[in-house]
């Protein structure tokens, strides 16, 4: 039962205190689970984003979905998806019903300024530590360039083109580079 509700909670107040959604969460993720609770390793963290991101629905739920049925499957899953979405859901409603009068705050809006700021370094913050995680083989090496390059290419030039593309071409990539080692392989032991 403890475990239970040390997953909740948990749960509870990485989505009580993550602004910005689960590009921003990532970092606060990766600090609970993988240095102060030691639920996950980092490369199973690596893997838990990849499968989060390239999955439908926010990153934040998806990671959770994945953390909670991991330590205690189908319950695990179910408490730590309600754990993470709770505080959203509390904090939009409340603001859905003073939203006009909310947004004319000006103290409000110098908050979400200051959030903002904060945001873009959760996620740049995360962005580097998974970088850092990543084995430095040629062929992570080759599509890291690759996707830096194209999104660089695609900001300057203004043109838009969905991430999902860049999740879909790598993930054929690695797929691709996948069957190439198996089919040698094959040929090796039939030689």
């Amino acid at each position: 039962m403890k475990t239970y509700v040390t997953l909740f909670l948990t749960m509870l107040k990485t989505g009580l205190f993550t602004f910005g959604g689960g590009y921003a969460m990532i970092a606060l993720l990766e600090n609970e689970f993988v240095s102060q609770k030691k639920w996950i390793e980092k490369e199973e963290f690596l893997d838990m984003v990849a499968i989060a991101e390239s999955t439908p629905g926010p990153i934040a739920i998806n990671a959770a979905t994945y953390i909670g049925y991991k330590m205690l499957r189908f319950r695990g899953a179910l408490l730590a998806t309600v754990g993470v979405c709770i505080p959203s859901f509390i904090i939009i409603y409340i603001i859905s019903l003073f939203f006009d009068q909310f947004l004319s705050l000006t103290l409000v809006a110098n908050a979400f300024k200051g959030i903002q700021v904060c945001v873009i370094y959760l996620i740049f913050s995360a962005g580097i530590k998974m970088l850092k995680g990543i084995p430095k083989t040629p062929f992570n090496i080759i599509i890291m360039t690759f996707v830096i390059s194209a999104m660089i290419i695609t900001s300057f030039l203004a043109v838009r083109f969905s991430t999902l593309y860049y999740i879909l071409i790598c993930g054929m990539c690695g797929v691709s580079m996948y069957l190439l080692k198996r089919l040698s392989k094959n040929k090796e032991d039939a030689a």
